[in-house]
């Protein structure tokens, strides 16, 4: 875990740091842009009255974009990395953020805005996630477990690079366990024992990406996942928002918010047991070093 910690974060600073700006217009086919963060906070206590411990955190994000366009074509490709990690204390240091997914998606002009479209969706974490106890440390996730593959055919509708809405009546969707105590305990809607989970359905996914006023921007894509075998009543949802204020050319706030609900996926209480599915929300706030191309 420290391996991936460090190395991550290096990745961070590389692409923050390093990234020149460029106003040069350059003609083609292709078309990237992207963003890269490093948020800290620190706080350190000795001798401290009033009491409180010491204590760090730091979150790093990066998202990049390769866009083609020709003609009648339209090849669009993203990935999405973040990771966070605080310490608090003597306690072991634990994440607070940790996720990664790639997006490569084909679209073949038919009319006005619309396009025939395929698309590819790979998502997965880098590390192992714990539920602590009061006793122990148990393993919930680890990298591909789970990792999640869509594979997706339909129509999308899509102005610009902005905003776009796909309608995909044949998705299939794999969940992948390669963690064997968690393949043991049927984790994540797998059968006891199995490393992969295969459903077939249909989904909808949303996406915006636009600068609301000067230097700030959001971002938001919402997806749902329908399986027509099992339970097509039980939709999974997924909605990511980023809101990205720019103060200068390296110092930024952002404030992002993840909704997930998958009826395949229990929670863990403070004991270990699990409770069934329920809403998961996540909310980050930082402040620190950016870089937007």
């Amino acid at each position: 875990m420290k391996k991936t910690i460090t190395l991550f974060t290096c990745l961070i600073i590389i692409l923050t740091l390093s990234a020149q700006e460029d106003t040069t217009t350059v003609e083609g086919p292709w078309k990237y842009n992207g963003m890269a963060s490093l948020n800290f906070a620190q706080v350190s206590l000795t001798n401290w009255a009033q009491g409180g411990e010491s204590s760090y955190a730091i979150n790093g994000l990066s998202a990049i974009n390769f866009n083609y366009n020709k003609d009648n074509n339209s090849w669009a490709n993203s990935l999405d990395m973040g990771y966070g990690i605080q310490k608090v204390g003597e306690e072991s240091p634990t994440k607070t953020d940790d996720h990664l997914e790639l997006i490569s998606k084909y679209g073949r002009k038919t009319q006005g805005n619309w396009f025939y479209s395929g698309m590819l969706n790979f998502k997965t974490q880098f590390t192992e996630g714990y539920k602590k106890t009061e006793t122990e440390k148990i393993v919930i996730s680890d990298f591909l477990s789970p990792g999640y593959i869509m594979l997706s055919l339909g129509m999308e509708y899509k102005k610009d690079d902005s905003f776009f809405f796909s309608v995909s009546p044949l998705t299939g969707k794999i969940t992948i366990i390669i963690d064997d105590s968690l393949s043991t305990a049927g984790s994540f809607g797998v059968d006891p024992g199995d490393k992969m989970r295969s459903e077939f359905g249909g989904s909808v996914k949303v996406g915006l990406n636009r600068e609301i006023m000067e230097n700030v921007n959001l971002s938001s894509t919402l997806d749902l996942f329908s399986n027509y075998i099992e339970k097509p009543q039980n939709i999974d949802v997924s909605w990511k928002a980023m809101l990205n204020m720019k103060i200068n050319k390296f110092l930024s706030a952002n404030i992002s918010t993840h909704i997930i609900y998958d009826d395949d996926v229990a929670y863990t209480d403070d004991d270990g047991i699990s409770q069934g599915p329920r809403i998961q929300f996540k909310e980050m706030l930082g402040i620190g070093l950016s870089y937007k191309f």
